[in-house]
């Protein structure tokens, strides 16, 4: 890293080798990626290539996020066009590129109360995201912890070829999602592909996935049993999902300010 280069927080430096943990089962290689809010006008994502695991405050690269936002009015953009967008979106002097995904980075960051947010192919995910029922799945939650750390249902992206396709379809998503529920979604699953998790802090984000991934095995563990799977109701999830003290959980959870 150039030493007149500013680095890269060490909330999303953490958050990455969190994420690329093996023991967590979320990525391997160079797998997954994340970002972070800088300011109002940038913002820190992963460099492409760079494995979460043994990441560093030098393997990220700062956005001008008001240039990606704009290119995702466009319908369809060239593979030779995004290229050249994530090049010229650089803030600072670096030879690193950009993420693939740094377009999906800028729609989530611009949303009310994101600041930082998370992508992993968790394998226990993954395995019910490649279901044909995956959608309906998504839509369903099992135990009252789900509730708490991913919101009362997951936003459901049907697959997309990755990059500026995939920010597109995100977006989609995510506004159907508020208009059902009034809210922005904590989690997103993304069809034949893995999770994205957002929020306000990394732990907010940690929780969301490892809660997700205890979900899914939940989820594997129960169809193989062979018998129906008895998912809460609307007004369960609703009650969990509406109670003073289960709120109260979520910021000590996620280390936000009572």
């Amino acid at each position: 890293m150039s030493l007149d280069r500013p680095a890269a927080p060490e909330e999303l430096v953490q958050l990455c080798q969190f994420l690329g943990e093996p023991a967590n089962d979320l990525a391997i290689l160079a797998e997954g990626n994340a970002s972070i809010r800088a300011d109002a006008e940038t913002f820190w994502v992963k460099a492409s290539g760079f494995s979460m695991r043994d990441i560093d405050s030098g393997g990220f690269v700062r956005v001008n996020l008001a240039h990606i936002q704009r290119i995702l009015d466009f319908r369809t953009v060239s593979d030779e066009h995004v290229r050249e967008v994530l090049k010229s979106s650089r803030a600072d002097d670096t030879p690193l590129m950009p993420s693939v995904e740094t377009f999906m980075h800028a729609y989530l960051l611009g949303l009310p109360e994101v600041t930082i947010v998370g992508h992993t192919h968790p394998t226990a995910l993954l395995s019910l995201l490649c279901l044909a029922d995956a959608e309906s799945i998504a839509a369903q939650r099992l135990f009252p912890d789900e509730i708490v750390c991913c919101g009362p249902a997951a936003a459901f992206v049907p697959y997309v070829d990755p990059g500026f396709a995939l920010a597109n379809a995100i977006k989609n998503s995510v506004e159907d999602y508020v208009h059902r529920y009034g809210a922005i979604p904590k989690t997103i699953w993304m069809q034949n592909h893995g999770l994205i998790a957002l929020g306000k802090s990394a732990r907010e984000v940690q929780s969301a996935m490892l809660m997700s991934v205890k979900a899914a095995r939940v989820w594997l563990g129960a169809l193989s049993t062979g018998h129906r799977v008895q998912a809460l109701s609307d007004e369960q999830v609703s009650r969990i999902h509406t109670r003073p003290d289960e709120h109260y959980r979520q910021k000590l959870l996620w280390d936000l300010k009572r």
